[in-house]
């Protein structure tokens, strides 16, 4: 059951969710990226019953966000046109996130990444595409370079369970039906 928890008007944390292409423990550059890259993940919020509570929650920071942004960013007025941070993943030809809202959120700074007992993960591989995780985002106003809208800082993580990876398989059941007889050993 997922169980937001609003930690100001505009900071909450959401799950469990699962994550897409997190990016946790080194920068990613995109296409044209002159800086250094950012640490960011996508966050996957079901469409179920169990997600209403998270997107209506996500829905009211995100008003927090262009109600502070009026003030301080568009001269005292909410543009008519804004960059949104939740997308109706029924929108994207992604298989996995289908059924889903989404949320890209992004930090220059390296995110928290924390185990159930809330000790740090190190091992880089137990994060992936597909796991489940408490989130802890904030959402702010921006104006750049005449783009408008409201964006999503990635604060911490916190794992909740393993699951099946996004596209990913058993490379171990990939091979399953090959057999080797002795005399393939001597071609080694």
């Amino acid at each position: 059951m997922m169980t937001p928890k609003k930690l100001t008007e505009t900071k909450i944390v959401i799950g469990p969710c699962r994550l897409s292409y997190p990016n946790l423990f080194e920068r990613k550059k995109f296409d044209g990226d002159t800086g250094e890259g950012k640490y960011m993940v996508t966050v996957l919020i079901p469409k179920s019953a169990d997600g209403k509570d998270t997107v209506e929650a996500i829905r009211e920071c995100i008003e927090a966000a262009k109600t502070a942004g009026a003030s301080s960013k568009w001269q005292g007025k909410t543009p008519k046109k804004l960059s949104l941070p939740l997308v109706d993943g029924d929108e994207s030809d992604d298989e996995y996130i289908q059924g889903h809202y989404t949320i890209k959120a992004k930090s220059n700074m390296r995110p928290t990444v924390l185990d159930r007992k809330r000790q740090p993960i190190v091992d880089q591989e137990e994060i992936y595409g597909g796991v489940w995780a408490y989130v802890s985002i904030s959402f702010f106003p921006y104006d750049a370079a005449g783009n408008k809208g409201v964006a999503v800082a990635l604060n911490s993580v916190m794992k909740f369970k393993d699951d099946d990876p996004f596209g990913g398989s058993d490379s171990a059941l990939d091979f399953d039906g090959i057999e080797f007889d002795a005399e393939d050993d001597d071609d080694l």
